[in-house]
């Protein structure tokens, strides 16, 4: 069989398969449930462009860590053709254990287990299938192996992953702000001392990365309606899993049964991956369909809101909301839909951003003379410097009275 095969991407058109074990990995079941994970939760319900899946992000991420390999052996960083395919494995599977609609569900379907250790156990899984094939890229993605570049190839503030998803979700949404030149970025890439780190006549195209990383979140990833849409799915789903675990059968597919009469504990187990691997966002789509019927108020509420676009008013402050006014929607809440009910529809969420952050995997400017500097104490620097100060603000959304009233009659 054929396993060097292509696909056609909207972003970087034709990308190649490099490696047969790479093929092997995209065809597995593991690795085709992506297809079925959208890339940005509930973003769709604001520009509706944003239909792409977290499948199209892998392989996109895929083809940027070939062009990174490239460059840096164009620069005589030497990478050995096990450290290249584990490299590439690596960067392929670091989302595969996202679970529907990505972050949005997160620590909610599975509590206190990330997608990060949900990849990590899928890809011991799959090292165990192939004979061992993926013990290096394990080392590399979970930053054990000694060259420590190969590890912020994947995970740290300029990784490939973030090459991508902003470029991608930028393209997909319209939202020009975002876009960003990963060529260049990825032609600026180099080695010293076992780090990775950027050419300094790359640190403008370093600033417009970290630019508009901040405007994609602030514009897309949080902005106010699909943050609102994303919490109700949440409150959904929180719903359905007491009404569940206190004996109420629920329409649900079996793998979402699973999780929504499964009672918390310490360990994400056998049973758990194999239920996990089976659900995506049509197993969500499904229930939320069929919940608008249920005779729970609650869960039929919050249902419709979600199928039928039927969204509360959501707003973002600079200050936190004054409590007078988070109790006077609490109290219209729970005079209509009963008490407790609230917990559901009324919420105050503090937001924030850090587009740099200096402790963690510093960006590092490499000058003529080899030697290295913080991007943000360069003195060729122009933003960076105020990019790493927190900036936090506060997401409010409840119903008004007249949307509860209507929706409690459909």
């Amino acid at each position: 069989m054929n396993k060097f095969k292509i696909f056609n991407d909207p972003l970087y058109g034709f990308i190649t398969i490099p490696d047969g074990i790479i093929f092997d990995l995209i065809e597995h079941k593991y690795f085709q449930r992506l297809r079925r994970i959208s890339q940005t939760g509930l973003t769709q319900y604001v520009y509706p462009g944003c239909t792409h899946s977290r499948f199209l992000h892998a392989l996109g991420c895929l083809n940027l860590m070939q062009k990174a390999v490239q460059t840096l052996r164009l620069k005589n960083v030497e990478i050995s053709p096990e450290e290249e395919q584990a490299v590439y494995i690596a960067i392929l599977l670091h989302d595969i254990g996202h679970g529907p609609f990505s972050h949005t569900l997160e620590r909610t379907i599975v509590k206190d287990v990330s997608h990060e250790q949900i990849s990590l156990q899928l890809m011991h899984y799959l090292n165990a299938e192939t004979g061992g094939r993926l013990n290096l890229a394990i080392e590399i993605f979970t930053g054990k192996y000694p060259r420590y570049f190969l590890n912020e190839l994947i995970a740290s503030q300029l990784d490939i992953d973030r090459l991508d998803y902003l470029k991608r979700d930028s393209f997909f949404s319209g939202v020009a702000e975002g876009n960003i030149n990963s060529d260049r970025i990825i032609s600026m890439l180099n080695v010293h001392e076992n780090r990775l780190v950027i050419d300094e006549k790359g640190i403008y195209s370093v600033e417009k990365f970290l630019i508009s990383r901040m405007f994609m979140y602030w514009q897309v990833y949080m902005h106010k309606t699909s943050l609102a849409a994303e919490i109700y799915l949440t409150q959904a789903f929180r719903r359905a899993q007491e009404l569940a675990q206190n004996g109420e059968k629920l329409p649900a597919t079996p793998a979402l049964e699973y999780f929504l009469s499964r009672q918390k504990k310490d360990d994400f187990d056998f049973n758990d991956i194999n239920a996990f691997v089976d659900l995506d966002d049509n197993d969500i789509l499904f229930a939320l369909k069929q919940w608008q019927n249920q005779e729970d108020e609650i869960l039929s509420i919050l249902a419709k809101s979600i199928i039928q676009r039927k969204l509360p008013k959501a707003e973002i402050y600079n200050q936190e909301i004054p409590k007078e006014e988070i109790e006077k929607r609490v109290q219209l809440c729970e005079k209509l839909l009963g008490a407790g009910s609230s917990s559901y529809f009324v919420h105050d969420t503090e937001m924030s951003v850090t587009p740099y952050n200096k402790e963690s995997h510093p960006i590092l400017l490499l000058n003529k003379k080899k030697q290295c500097m913080d991007i943000a104490e360069s003195p060729k620097q122009i933003l960076t410097q105020p990019l790493y100060l927190k900036t936090v603000k506060h997401h409010f959304c409840s119903w008004n009275q007249e949307k509860l009233l209507r929706l409690k009659k459909k």
